[in-house]
């Protein structure tokens, strides 16, 4: 028996906070996050709210740090990211700074 995972089915826990919603449509919205647990890599999905059932399905496309894209986000670090998929008119910025919604989900690793 392989005592090794599979590379392909290797994933580790991330996670976003959402400070800002800059722009949002159906699919796709722009926000400014900060990285709580990382690296995100570009690709990371979503899934979930931070001790919510609500269900997300997005994935991260693109982020910016300082107006430079970048592979990922270390955790600490605040950028502007890209997330598209269901679930994207769930995300808000209405709450108060310390309520701010982290949302959950898994990045493969590489």
């Amino acid at each position: 028996m392989n005592e090794n995972p599979n590379p392909d089915t290797c994933h580790s826990g991330v996670e976003l906070q959402i400070v800002r919603v800059i722009v949002a449509s159906l699919e796709q919205a722009t926000v400014n996050v900060r990285c709580l647990r990382g690296p995100v890599h570009r690709g990371a999905r979503f899934n979930r709210f931070n001790g919510s059932a609500q269900a997300l399905d997005l994935t991260l496309t693109q982020a910016l740090v300082y107006g430079h894209r970048v592979p990922a986000l270390d955790t600490g670090l605040t950028a502007f990211v890209t997330l598209r998929g269901q679930g994207v008119h769930h995300l808000t910025s209405d709450t108060p700074a310390s309520d701010c919604p982290v949302i959950q989900g898994t990045n493969l690793l590489p």
